[in-house]
């Protein structure tokens, strides 16, 4: 069913929790986490550190628990050519606090989109295209100026001042949810323009792909 924007609420993490060891992530069509005592509860948002590049720096849910072990929520990591079975090591970080965006406005995504490469053999007439991965995200957005001094001016200044990791959620009213671990750029500079409220722009530098949960 489709849906529009309006009601999505967008929240930033503000606090991590200490790194978690995570000893090894099975390849399965949702990864199982090892690790003793983590302590995690379903429904949970960690921030995953991996030795696999394409999972290292991902955002994701917590789907299920053991006391030394939990599974990440639609993070599929079967394919070995990919995911180089017991390669996946690291560490996870909690999101402890996440703080609302209220007041924001004018918010536009780019980049995600494919890259490619043109190469010509040297005995064909032909050009073939490469894919060659992806380019990276970035999500603005503008916030009311005379938010300030609010949580959520406040969030967004210590995160950019910091340089900080960051998860950023979204939430629309039909419940689904999407994360993306991100670095903060935040333009206190008014903008002023006739007719329009002033505001202070936002950027949300992503530093992975989003994971996505249907609501």
């Amino acid at each position: 069913m489709a849906r529009t924007p309006n009601g999505t609420i967008t929240s930033v993490a503000t606090v991590l929790a200490a790194a978690k060891t995570i000893s090894a992530i099975t390849n399965a069509a949702e990864a199982v986490a090892s690790s003793t005592a983590h302590g995690y509860s379903v429904g949970d948002v960690l921030l995953i550190y991996s030795g696999w590049g394409r999972l290292n720096f991902r955002a994701a849910r917590v789907k299920t628990v053991t006391t030394d072990s939990f599974t990440l929520e639609g993070i599929d990591t079967s394919n070995a050519e990919l995911f180089t079975p017991g390669s996946g090591a690291g560490s996870a970080r909690k999101v402890t606090t996440m703080v609302d965006l209220d007041r924001t406005m004018n918010h536009s995504s780019s980049g995600g989109d494919a890259k490619t490469v043109n190469v010509k053999f040297i005995e064909s007439d032909v050009e073939i295209v490469l894919n060659d991965g992806f380019n990276a995200v970035q999500r603005t957005f503008d916030m009311d100026a005379d938010m300030i001094g609010t949580p959520a001016y406040t969030a967004l200044k210590m995160l950019s001042d910091t340089n900080a990791d960051t998860v950023v959620r979204r939430r629309a009213k039909t419940g689904a949810v999407s994360l993306i671990p991100a670095k903060v750029s935040f333009n206190e500079e008014e903008t002023l323009t006739e007719g329009q409220a002033v505001t202070v722009k936002g950027t949300f530098n992503a530093q992975n792909i989003s994971t996505r949960y249907a609501a």
